[in-house]
C-alpha cells in the first residue's frame, strides 16, 4: 500500500513541478514544442505548451495531488483499482492539455473518460449505477459528435494538426460547420447549457473524493478545448462570438437557479459548476485580451475553489454518511477549521473580496462593460448575488444550524433510503484532520490568489495574448 500511495501522490507532484517549470519557460509568450519521435512538423504528433496550457496544468496537477490526499484519507485508495484508474485519468487530462493535434485531443479525452466510467459507479449502489449510466451515455454521445466533427474537419481541410488549421473555420461554410460540431461536443463535456443536465444528475452520486477530482479535471478539459479550438480554428470569428455570449449568459442563470432549488451540499455545488462554467466561457464572447485574461484567471480560480468546497462537503459526508442539509448542523462549533475553509471558499465563489473570486468576477465584468456587453455584465453581477444566497443556504443549515436525526443506513448523497424509518442521532465524533487538510490547503490557495492577484493577472494577460493572436503558437507547432 505504501508504494501505491507513493505512486498516487508522487506522480501529480512531479507533474506539478514540471508544470511550474513550463510556466517559467513560457511566461514571456514562448511556446515549447515536442514533435513525437522527432518526425517533421505536420507528420509527427505535436505536443506543445504555451503559457495558457502551462497555467492550467499547474492547477490540474495541484488538484490531482490534493484530491489524491483526500482519497487516501477516506480509504478509497484501498480498492486496488482506484489508484491505477486515477493515474490513467490524470494522464489523459494532462495529455489533452498539451496536444496540438485534434485527433490526439480526442484520444486523450477518451483516455481520461474510460477510467471515469468505472470510478463514478464503483460503489455499485443503485444511485451510483444510475448516475453512471447517464454519465456513460452522454459522454459517449459527446465523443461521437467530437469524432464526427474531427473527421469532417479532416475531410474539408486535409489535416487535423492545429497549426495547419489556423483560421480554417472562416474559409467556408462547411469548414465552419465542422468546427462547430467540435465546439458543441466540447460544450457538452464542459456542461454548457443546454447540454448541462447530465452533470447535476451524476456528480453528486459518486464518492466525495471522486466528485472533487472530476470537478477540477474532466469538465475543465471541455472548457480548455473550447478555448484552444475557438482561438486557433475560428480565430475569434464574430458570428460565433454572439452564439457563445448568449449560451454563457443563459448557463450562468440556469445553473444558479438550479442550485437554489437543491437540498444537499453536493447537488447545490454541482449546479454551481454549471453556472460558473458560464462565467469562465464568457470571455470567449468578447475575444479580446482583457476578456480572455479574465476568463483564464476565472478558470484557475474556479478549479481551486470548487474542489475546496467539494472536499469540505466530502469530509462532512464521509463522517456523517449524508450531505442532506436537513440532516446536518452545528459544524461551525464542532469543526471550526473546516467551517473557516468552507466559508472562505464559499465567499470566494460568490465573488466577495479579498478572495480570488472577487478579482475574477471584477475583471470579467469590467471586460464585459469595456466591450459593450452590458447585459452580460449585469447578469454576471446579479448571478453573484444568487450564488451568495445558495452558499448561505448551506452555511445556515450545515454549519450554523442544529443537526436533526439521520435515517439509519442512508446512502450518502441520495436522500432518505426507500423504506428507511429508523432514526439515529447525528454523529458527534470529530472529523479526522486528514479529511480536513485538503480543503484547507485549497482555501489557502484561493486566499493567496486573491491577495497576490498582481502576480497571476499579468500571466493571464500574456496567456490571453497568445490565444487572441495565435501566430507564435502556430509557428511553433508547424516549425515555421
Amino acid at each position: 500500500m505504501l508504494v501505491r500511495r507513493i505512486l498516487l501522490l508522487g506522480s501529480p507532484a512531479l507533474v506539478l513541478l514540471f508544470a511550474v517549470l513550463l510556466v517559467i519557460e513560457t511566461h514571456d509568450g514562448d511556446v515549447v514544442v515536442e514533435q513525437v519521435a522527432d518526425w517533421d512538423a505536420g507528420i509527427a504528433i505535436a505536443f506543445a505548451a504555451d503559457l495558457f496550457s502551462a497555467l492550467v496544468l499547474v492547477a490540474m496537477s495541484l488538484l490531482t495531488l490534493v484530491c489524491s490526499m483526500f482519497l487516501c484519507a477516506t480509504g478509497d485508495d484501498e480498492d486496488p483499482l482506484v489508484i491505477p484508474l486515477v493515474l490513467v485519468l490524470s494522464g489523459g487530462v494532462f495529455g489533452a492539455l498539451l496536444t496540438a493535434d485534434l485527433f490526439n485531443l480526442f484520444v486523450m479525452i477518451e483516455v481520461a473518460l474510460i477510467p471515469s466510467y468505472v470510478l463514478i459507479s464503483k460503489s455499485m449502489k443503485a444511485s451510483a449505477l444510475s448516475a453512471g449510466r447517464i454519465y456513460l451515455t452522454v459522454n459517449l454521445m459527446g465523443s461521437s459528435i467530437l469524432l464526427g466533427g474531427i473527421a469532417l474537419v479532416y475531410a474539408v481541410n486535409g489535416s487535423v494538426h492545429l497549426g495547419e488549421l489556423a483560421g480554417a473555420g472562416e474559409v467556408s461554410g462547411m469548414a465552419a460547420f465542422a468546427g462547430g460540431l467540435i465546439l458543441v461536443a466540447l460544450g457538452l463535456k464542459g456542461a454548457l447549457v443546454p447540454l448541462h443536465g447530465w452533470l447535476p444528475r451524476t456528480y453528486p452520486y459518486t464518492s466525495p473524493a471522486v466528485t472533487a477530482l472530476f470537478s477540477g479535471l474532466l469538465t475543465k478539459i471541455g472548457i480548455y478545448g473550447l478555448f484552444r479550438v475557438y482561438s486557433v480554428y475560428f480565430e475569434g470569428a464574430s458570428p460565433v462570438q454572439g452564439i457563445i455570449l448568449a449560451v454563457t449568459v443563459v448557463t450562468m442563470v440556469i445553473g444558479v437557479f438550479g442550485a437554489l432549488g437543491e437540498t444537499s451540499m453536493r447537488s447545490i455545488l454541482a449546479f454551481h459548476m454549471v453556472s460558473q462554467v458560464g462565467y469562465i466561457a464568457l470571455g470567449l464572447g468578447f475575444f479580446g485580451v482583457a476578456g480572455m485574461a479574465a476568463s483564464i484567471f476565472y478558470l484557475l480560480h474556479h478549479m481551486i475553489v470548487k474542489a475546496s468546497l467539494f472536499l469540505s462537503a466530502g469530509a462532512i459526508e464521509t463522517q456523517e454518511g449524508t450531505d442532506r442539509l436537513s440532516r446536518l448542523g452545528g459544524f461551525a462549533r464542532r469543526e471550526p477549521v473546516l467551517a473557516v475553509a468552507f466559508f472562505v471558499a464559499a465567499l470566494s465563489l460568490a465573488g466577495i473580496p479579498p478572495f480570488s473570486g472577487f478579482v475574477a468576477k471584477f475583471t470579467l465584468i469590467r471586460a464585459a462593460m469595456s466591450e459593450g456587453a452590458y447585459i452580460a455584465g449585469a447578469v454576471a453581477l446579479a448571478v453573484s448575488i444568487f450564488t451568495l444566497l445558495s452558499m448561505l443556504k448551506i452555511w445556515n443549515s450545515v454549519f450554523w444550524g442544529e443537526a436533526t436525526s439521520t435515517p439509519s443506513g442512508q446512502p450518502s448523497g441520495s436522500g432518505t433510503a426507500a423504506g428507511a424509518t429508523t432514526l439515529t442521532a447525528p454523529s458527534r465524533v470529530r472529523i479526522r484532520r486528514t479529511l480536513i487538510i485538503p480543503a484547507v490547503l485549497l482555501a489557502l490557495v484561493t486566499i493567496s490568489l486573491g491577495l497576490g492577484a498582481e502576480i497571476l493577472l499579468p500571466l493571464a494577460e500574456t496567456a490571453a495574448q497568445g490565444l487572441v493572436d495565435t501566430t507564435a503558437y502556430v509557428q511553433a507547432v508547424t516549425g515555421g
